[in-house]
């Protein structure tokens, strides 16, 4: 793996310039280092922090479990379980304070024999039949975050600077909105206080289910609202919401009524996603972004691709995400000063190809998930900004031996919420 045989000087180099501020002027070029891995085939940078911590998961051997992850100083740390044999940071985590947030399987079979939310973000994509809790890990501590009382499982996505953990949990009530072969209890979206105390945020009236996906350090929320279903996206993202003090408020639509999930939060406001661009719950979404005075617009897709998201946001509005298409399936992308670029066009000559942007920091650094065209495997990824003369990619690597491996594919699609898609 040309991962492992990095120089110690290449990667020191790396994580130095990590500290050094750097502002990026539109359509930057990118030197690209793939991340270690922890001995599978295929990992995934979630999020990065201000500090240079970066988060998401990474297989162990035989990609059949996955681990949350912590890349730091050029090494891959992982972060354990909660006694059950998954676990992940699948969403962007911000916070400066050495607070990581995710969900890990425990050790207990469900009694209600629920799949809850967790298993898409897993390796091997199928249903365990474990309770699954978010965590909150701090100093080598991972600790349980509850459901509320008479539910199971809890969900994890992120923290903020104050400590302020949100997510989703399940309650003791038996939901008729969900479909039995998945789910059965209601959940709702929550924030765990650094106390350790749970606070509910309600669904918009009318809606039987909540789940917050973010948290800036004003302590504003986003996330979604609507019905139970398979607790995974769908008709459980009927509407985008923004809370505020507790209190919903939907967000709009650019034109679907599915499907509607902001990703991200910066502290001006400014929330991002994807939604549906039409009714129904087929897969049609494209990435968009919400400002208050502008409301929710769409960022559009590359032409011809068939759909795209955006994950992470900075403070200067820079957003990066995927676009579904492209010689490999997926492709990173970077929306900057109002225009959307394939990062593949961006990199230096011998980069592995981008296949998704999961965050972007203050500095610009941009984190992922690639694939690495002389061994078909497919680890995260750091991209920051090249020094000036660097050789660049003439064009995106459009013919190689080395495709998209079935399993990569499989992880990235049900990841992003649609494990059913199998296909283009």
């Amino acid at each position: 793996m040309k991962s492992r045989i990095l120089t110690y000087m290449t990667v020191m180099t790396l994580f130095a310039a990590l500290s050094t501020p750097v502002r990026l002027a539109a359509q930057s070029n990118y030197s690209v280092v793939e991340l270690g891995e922890l001995g599978g085939t295929a990992g995934s940078a979630n999020g990065i922090n201000d500090r240079g911590w970066i988060t998401g998961t990474d297989n162990l051997p035989g990609d059949l479990t996955t681990v949350a992850t912590l890349w730091v100083n050029g090494s891959a740390v992982p972060l354990s379980n909660l006694g059950g044999p998954n676990s992940a940071v699948a969403w962007p985590v911000k916070s400066n304070n050495g607070v990581i947030v995710g969900i890990s399987e425990t050790a207990d079979a469900d009694p209600l024999g629920e799949y809850f939310s967790c298993w898409p973000f897993f390796a091997t994509g199928v249903p365990t039949g474990k309770i699954c809790q978010g965590f909150r890990w701090q100093n080598g501590q991972m600790i349980a975050l509850p459901p509320f009382p008479g539910g199971y499982s809890s969900y994890a996505t992120g923290v903020n600077n104050r400590g302020q953990v949100v997510g989703w949990a399940e309650n003791g009530v038996h939901d008729p909105t969900c479909d039995p072969a998945f789910q059965i209890l209601q959940f709702r979206a929550v924030i765990w206080q650094p106390d350790g105390t749970m606070q509910e945020l309600p669904p918009l009236p009318g809606d039987s289910t909540s789940a917050a996906t973010a948290i800036n350090d004003l302590g504003q929320v986003v996330g979604i609202s609507g019905d139970c279903g398979v607790a995974v996206g769908s008709v459980s993202a009927k509407h985008a919401v923004l809370w505020e003090n507790g209190v919903p408020m939907d967000l709009g639509n650019i034109g679907g009524d599915a499907w509607n999930t902001p990703t991200a939060i910066n502290n001006q406001g400014t929330i991002i996603g994807f939604a549906n661009t039409a009714p129904g719950t087929a897969r049609v979404y494209e990435a968009f972004v919400w400002t208050k005075a502008a409301g929710m617009k769409s960022l559009g897709k590359i032409p011809g691709d068939l759909r795209s998201t955006a994950n992470g946001v900075n403070e200067k509005g820079q957003i990066v995400g995927l676009s579904r298409g492209g010689p490999h399936l997926f492709r990173a992308v970077l929306w900057e000063n109002n225009k959307l670029t394939d990062m593949n066009t961006l990199t230096v000559s011998g980069s592995p190809f981008l296949l998704l942007a999961g965050d972007i920091d203050q500095q610009g650094h941009i984190v992922g998930e690639a694939l690495d065209l002389n061994t078909g495997e497919a680890p995260g990824f750091i991209a920051t900004t090249a020094p000036p003369g660097a050789a660049m990619s003439s064009s995106v690597r459009a013919t190689t031996q080395v495709g998209l491996p079935e399993n990569v594919q499989q992880q990235i699609q049900r990841r992003l919420g649609f494990a059913s898609e199998l296909t283009p």
